[in-house]
């Protein structure tokens, strides 16, 4: 075991001094009070199939904001995943085909057509590092995706909302048919036709493979490894007030970080909580395998991510501190859930309501504004941009 840690540590220091790190950043990155955190990596690994160039982002971005992608070409991704909303949205499970609007202000087109998305749109920011562990060690194509870890890497969660009855596909086209018939329009777009080639070098290159491949590559370029926390963990102590540091410390003595962990602040693994169903659906979403398990989000961004969990039903985060507090004294929030399938972990957290302005100040702490935030003009469709937004 020392051995392990030893070893541990000679790579870490090699690792940081081959990128100019000064000793005392390097004590900082090894060790904080005992645990071990790491800052955002500046540089995303890329799958090998998929390399990112310039064109191919530009490509992602336009694909991202064309509502050609969707059935009824009424819906973008970027209608749940607004950057004026950190590539979230503030409502607490979305409404993609049959609505219109952006934001807190999208309403149904027709009540009685295609129902609510089944949970909360997550952040698409630093989707890119998805996985990441204590280390720093993660792997592009096998990066999990969604609240249930159902797909892995960027380039398979591209499809899914395109193939999704709620989400973009609306009623009119079959699941089995949708992707070909989005690939048939971009054919019979000139300027795709363009963009496409020079994304990928080649001529008639417009698949399913490489649609699902720009997309991933302008996720990727989504990032925000310049949080202060981030600069905090490499030295800076001014990065953090002195609020914000007891915060950070009142966050490890809770054990948050038993789960919240890692430089995006999630293991990345799924838990059992209590949190009570969103009664806008009409059937009660159970998550994997019907246990009410769902994956850990990251606590990056959170100022631009509100409501929280998986169906949004926590409004800000003094709610969210207070539902851990009503764990660990004993209580479930969902009915259905009875108290000792609550995950050990979460029931271990010990809050107190006099040190949750504190923590709250820390998770302040890794917020960024540095995102890419314009939007395009216009789309090669020479649809609306965004959809009916």
């Amino acid at each position: 075991m020392i051995f392990n840690r030893y070893m541990f540590l000679i790579l870490i220091i090699a690792f940081f001094g081959c990128n100019n790190a000064s000793k005392k950043e390097v004590k900082k990155l090894i060790s904080i009070d005992n645990d071990i955190y790491l800052p955002l990596p500046e540089i995303v690994e890329e799958p090998k199939d998929n390399i990112s160039n310039a064109e191919k982002i530009r490509l992602g971005k336009l694909l991202f904001y064309d509502p050609i992608l969707s059935g009824n070409k009424d819906v973008a991704c970027v209608t749940c995943h607004h950057p004026n909303f950190g590539y979230a949205e503030p409502l607490d499970i979305s409404i993609g085909v049959n609505g219109v609007g952006l934001g807190l202000k999208r309403k149904f087109k027709n009540p009685d057509s295609v129902n609510f998305v089944k949970r909360n749109a997550n952040t698409i920011l630093n989707t890119a590092y998805n996985g990441i562990t204590i280390k720093g060690e993660y792997h592009a194509k096998n990066a999990p995706m969604f609240w249930d870890l159902r797909e892995k890497g960027l380039e398979a969660q591209a499809l899914i909302p395109i193939q999704t009855l709620e989400e973009m596909r609306g009623a009119i086209i079959g699941e089995d048919e949708i992707l070909d018939v989005i690939i048939a329009r971009l054919q019979s777009t000139p300027e795709y036709v363009e963009l496409f080639e020079k994304a990928f070098l080649s001529e008639n290159t417009i698949n399913k493979k490489n649609l699902a491949k720009a997309i991933a590559a302008f996720e990727r370029s989504l990032i925000t490894p310049n949080s202060r926390f981030d600069k905090y963990v490499q030295g800076d102590e001014n990065a953090l007030s002195l609020a914000e540091k007891d915060g950070f410390n009142l966050f490890k003595k809770a054990k948050c970080n038993s789960c919240h962990s890692g430089p995006m602040f999630s293991d990345y693994k799924m838990h059992i909580l209590s949190v009570d169903d969103n009664t806008k659906l009409d059937f009660l979403d159970t998550g994997i395998d019907s246990t009410y398990a769902f994956r850990t989000p990251s606590l990056r961004n959170l100022r631009y991510t509100a409501p929280y969990m998986h169906n949004g039903s926590l409004q800000d985060l003094q709610a969210v501190l207070e539902f851990y507090e009503d764990i660990s004294n004993g209580n479930s929030k969902n009915v259905n859930v009875p108290v000792k399938n609550i995950d050990s972990l979460a029931r271990q957290i010990q809050i107190k309501v006099m040190d949750m302005s504190f923590i709250i100040s820390f998770l302040n702490s890794l917020n960024s504004e540095d995102f890419d935030k314009k939007i395009p003009e216009n789309v090669p469709s020479g649809l609306t941009v965004g959809g009916d937004i």
